[in-house]
């Protein structure tokens, strides 16, 4: 079984940072596309930012120059450091990674269960 597993979240003012971190385990190959979403109240779950194998990495423009994604494949982690949070930022953030598991089968996308970021105005 592959997990992945979500920490960093929190409630934090507005202008403050939070890193968010996503740790894959199990019969893992080789993880290829990461990224977090981000899900405000009552909207849906939205590309927040994304990291390919090979570091290059994709934002959505209402965190552009905020928001720095980053991976370590040794680990299988993939981390979302984010500064200068505003109140429409809070949401639950969820990971999610391509993975190819140990043994036969495709690449498949695997989610987190979700951390809370809150922010305050």
């Amino acid at each position: 079984q592959v997990q992945l597993v979500e920490s960093g979240g929190g409630l934090v003012q507005a202008g403050g940072s939070l890193r968010l971190s996503c740790a894959a385990s199990g019969s893992i190959r080789s993880s290829n596309n990461m990224g977090w979403y981000g899900q405000a109240p009552g909207n849906r779950r939205e590309l927040v930012a994304a990291i390919t194998s090979d570091g290059s990495t994709n934002y959505a423009d209402s965190v552009k120059g905020r928001f720095t994604i980053s991976r370590d494949n040794a680990k299988n982690t993939v981390y979302l450091q984010m500064n200068s949070l505003k109140p429409e930022d809070t949401g639950v953030y969820y990971c999610n990674a391509d993975i190819k598991k140990i043994g036969w089968g495709p690449v498949r996308p695997y989610w987190g269960q979700g951390t809370q970021v809150t922010v305050s105005s």
